[in-house]
């Protein structure tokens, strides 16, 4: 199993993570019943159909993606943290620049979750 752990939220309104104990930051994770190889798998495919997304780094129970918006063209970094003992998947969205993000990232992985959650 992967060491990696996902990087704290900054101060800044412009970032959501599992990990995060404040509820300006703080989201809930992905649940998957499935082995995580095939969890993961299923979370790839679905990502793959969104616009504008880059894999950047993937290993056995972590991935990482740059989204970009369309007009501005931000790069959002959109980490997950397999966690095969608790059966869920933690995640991290942030912005790189800027210091609100008018809840995109929020957003984002709340539709992330609502077109995986019945495939993992």
């Amino acid at each position: 199993m992967s060491l990696r752990t996902l990087p704290p939220c900054p101060s800044s309104p412009n970032c959501v993570s599992t990990q995060a104990t404040d509820e300006g930051h703080a989201i809930a994770p992905l649940r998957y019943k499935k082995p995580r190889a095939e969890a993961k798998e299923a979370l790839k495919a679905v990502i793959a159909t969104l616009p504008r997304v880059k894999l950047i780094e993937e290993d056995e129970s972590y991935l990482h993606y740059e989204f970009t918006s369309l007009l501005l063209r931000f790069v959002d970094d959109v980490e997950f943290l397999f966690d095969d003992d608790a059966h869920i998947i933690q995640f991290r969205s942030a912005s790189r620049t800027g210091y609100g993000d008018l809840g995109v990232n929020r957003k984002r992985m709340e539709e992330l979750r609502a077109l995986v959650e019945r495939k993992l």
